[in-house]
């Protein structure tokens, strides 16, 4: 009786035209909306580090642009945002049964929307809702529990107002669209709007759950179905049939005979939305797309044609040599009966056919995968086609386990090669064994598949890991080259400075190309070209030069050189002993300096040495400026640069939209690089800021190719690199039947 009084009626209405929320979802309302702004609070605290740490290892100046932007941008806004986001889930109480989320809306049947008045979305609007629909099915599956028995709850509350999934106050669709509404006043381009989303899918999806378990507990503690255990069998949270679904209602009577055998579709409103607007458009677009299997002299129900299936799924067939047999072919025995008769299958066991076919037909053209990887993932059509028979919701549920095995099967194999002969294949073998246990034990379970996934998945994990150890190591040592080379660079830069016009003895110049050479990089590398370190190293290398050389020649000149070079000495051995040089060559330099620093002093003796040694010195003084003047004024020098000018200026031209294609490049994409007629397959393992590269490297993580932006961009124009899509398989192989469809109705 406590429950029952829970039940309140919608038929009278409050002031302003809304039905009176019963007590239990005013509270559901209040405590979700705090417990929601804990975990928003949460998000924007951890926002600014995970930003960071995304912008610290970008692959591009356009990708640390996109993570600051996002980072400024929820720094400013973050409490707007929570308000949006918290009005927009209120409005979803307040508006119960009436309410319709913005992402749900734009997911009508296709049978209530004139395609031809259909025109192509924005690029950036449509790679938003990709990304909220996204964060909406990773909600759905990973917390579908606990958000079935709140929808249970709701709807015990409100049984007279029907409602949908999607239109559930604290649905994920519904909180999807507050994240999407609140995301679309954020004044950054789009590339920073997915970065958000992206963030809000990372950091939100798995402490959601911890949301919903505290929404159910709430309306327990309201005395709402407080023994529920589990979510109720069935879906008894369907609202009323759409206007599409009333329409097709005959033609699925019409078909009722031929679905009697199948498992687990007890009535034909079970099929699925998505599956009855593909059937729609398969018979709207029948002139040029599939096959029908209705005109055959016999009958095969949906029983007798599992049974049929189920037969031949183990059968060895012509798979030799990576082979590729298509599901028409495989289907030719099935649908054969007596005296070679063709067979004849209900409309819906037709159509199924016809989808389950154009999906493969997609997958097994897709230029990713190589042919061998075709072959193995072809072997699983039969077993897909008895699992699209026996449940039509296959094509519209992207959590179904077989969808997910597929996917996973086709994204792990991007970057395969083959082996050569006797090399052992730890993921080829993973794969045969995966489809060889399809092959011999399914027949009706589809937890098979999902067992098969979890194993699958922990394969890939622990390959995973190691690959990305590999490749730390590649990136850490190509990291440590590029520091080498600057701080070689810096080193050599200064030396070159410096030493511009003095003449050194052989040995100083020989301690300078060498010991005090790896003495400057050592001190770049340590504390950097703008440390106080750096900048006493500067110092002594004018100071050891000066000592060898002392220009201009003055008066005081043999008293500065005699107060200046014990310290000079002692510096400069001090710091090779900073960097352990050997003892013997550093008491060996040490003696070659000394005897540099008496030569000067021979030559400063007498005034008169004294002040020839200041006529020379202002003559060479001179000679080096004049020299330097004839350079800048056309001399030979300035004509060789000017040369070397044109020859870079005759170097061909990359034109920006190839550059800009190489800036978006972003680690971890796979490419297929094309080298002698020889097709490699690669990802980008690392971009190194200090040297600008761009490392590739191959599945076991061994580098396999270099470059730097311009010759990356140049590459691509060329076709030398083609960009592989590393996207859900499965998913775009739907996509691309939806296209086709729609577009042989068209024509």
């Amino acid at each position: 009786m406590a429950q029952e009084s829970k039940v309140v009626s919608f038929s009278a209405r409050v002031p302003g035209g809304r039905f009176a929320l019963p007590h239990a979802l005013v509270r559901l309302r209040d405590a979700s909306g705090q417990s929601l702004k804990s975990v928003l609070a949460g998000f924007f605290d951890n926002s600014d580090d995970a930003l960071f740490e995304l912008a610290d290892k970008a692959g591009s100046t356009q990708d640390q642009t996109a993570y600051f932007d996002a980072m400024r941008e929820l720094r400013l806004r973050r409490k707007l945002m929570t308000v949006s986001i918290l009005q927009y889930i209120s409005r979803a109480f307040n508006d119960i049964g009436k309410f319709h989320p913005d992402n749900a809306r734009t997911s009508a049947s296709l049978d209530e929307v004139d395609q031809d008045s259909l025109s192509l979305l924005d690029h950036s609007e449509l790679e938003q809702r990709v990304a909220i629909e996204s964060l909406v099915s990773k909600l759905r599956s990973r917390h579908a529990n606990a958000i079935r028995m709140l929808n249970a709850r709701v709807h015990h509350l409100v049984p007279s107002v029907r409602l949908s999934d999607s239109q559930m106050p604290l649905s994920p669709e519904v909180i999807c669209g507050g994240l999407a509404e609140a995301c679309s006043d954020l004044e950054i381009d789009i590339r920073a709007k997915l970065v958000v989303l992206k963030l809000f899918d990372r950091l939100l999806a798995d402490t959601l759950g911890d949301f919903y378990q505290a929404a159910n507990r709430t309306l327990i503690a309201e005395g709402v179905l407080p023994d529920m255990k589990r979510p109720p069998v069935g879906d008894s949270s369907r609202p009323s049939p759409s206007k599409s679904e009333q329409v097709s209602k005959p033609a699925r009577a019409a078909d009722a005979k031929s679905a009697q055998g199948v498992a687990g579709t007890s009535s034909a409103s079970q099929s699925g939305g998505t599956f009855s607007e593909l059937s729609a458009l398969l018979h709207q677009g029948r002139s040029s797309e599939g096959q029908s299997f209705t005109g055959g002299d016999g009958f095969l129900d949906t029983g007798d044609l599992m049974a049929r299936l189920n037969e031949i799924q183990s059968l060895p067939g012509d798979w030799a040599q990576g082979r590729v047999v298509s599901l028409a072919e495989q289907l030719q025995p099935v649908l054969t009966i007596d005296n070679g008769r063709a067979a004849n299958v209900g409309q819906v066991d037709s159509d199924v056919i016809n989808l389950v076919s154009m999906l493969f037909d997609f997958i097994l053209e897709d230029r990713q995968l190589h042919p061998v990887m075709k072959a193995l993932i072809g072997r699983l059509q039969i077993p897909v086609l008895k699992v699209a028979l026996s449940d039509k919701n296959f094509f519209n549920r992207g959590g179904h386990p077989v969808r997910k095995l597929l996917n996973e099967l086709a994204l792990s194999a991007i970057g395969w090669t083959e082996k050569k002969n006797g090399q052992r294949d730890p993921l080829r073998e993973k794969i045969e064994s995966v489809v060889n246990r399809v092959l011999n034990e399914f027949t009706d379970n589809v937890d098979l598949f999902g067992e098969l996934l979890s194993d699958f998945s922990h394969f890939m994990d622990l390959d995973r890991r190691r690959r990305e150890l590999v490749e730390q190591r590649l990136r850490d040592a190509e990291e440590g080259r590029a520091k080498q080379e600057r701080a070689a660079q810096a080193a050599r830069q200064m030396l070159d400075d410096i030493t511009a016009g003095r003449d050194l003895p052989d040995p100083v110049s020989n301690l300078m190309r060498e010991a005090w050479n790896k003495y400057l990089q050592w001190k770049v590398l340590r504390e950097g070209e703008g440390s106080d370190g750096w900048a006493s190293a500067v110092e002594l290398t004018r100071k050891l030069v000066w000592s060898v050389d002392p220009r201009p020649v003055t008066d005081s000149t043999r008293t500065d050189l005699l107060r200046s070079i014990p310290s000079i000495v002692d510096d400069l051995r001090h710091a090779l002993q900073e960097i352990s040089w050997d003892p013997f060559a550093t008491d060996a330099a040490i003696r070659d300096l000394e005897l540099a620093h008496v030569d000067v002093f021979q030559r400063l003796v007498t005034s008169k040495a004294a002040t020839s040694r200041d006529v020379t010195g202002e003559q060479t003084a001179d000679a080096v400026n004049a020299r330097r003047e004839a350079e800048l004024s056309g001399g030979q020098p300035a004509v060789e640069e000017a040369v070397a000018e044109t020859e870079v200026a005759a170097e061909p031209k990359v034109e920006a939209a190839w550059l800009d294609r190489a800036d978006t490049l972003r680690v971890g994409s796979w490419i297929e690089l094309t080298r002698d007629a020889t097709k490699i397959r690669c990802k980008l393992a690392a971009f190194i800021k200090a040297t600008g590269k761009y490392i590739f490297v191959n599945r076991s993580g061994a580098k396999v190719a270099e470059y730097h932006r311009e010759s990356l961009a140049q590459a691509m124009a060329c076709k030398e690199i083609t960009m592989l899509d590393d996207g859900l398989i499965f998913d775009r192989a739907l996509e691309s039947i939806i296209d086709n469809l729609r577009s042989s109705r068209k024509d």
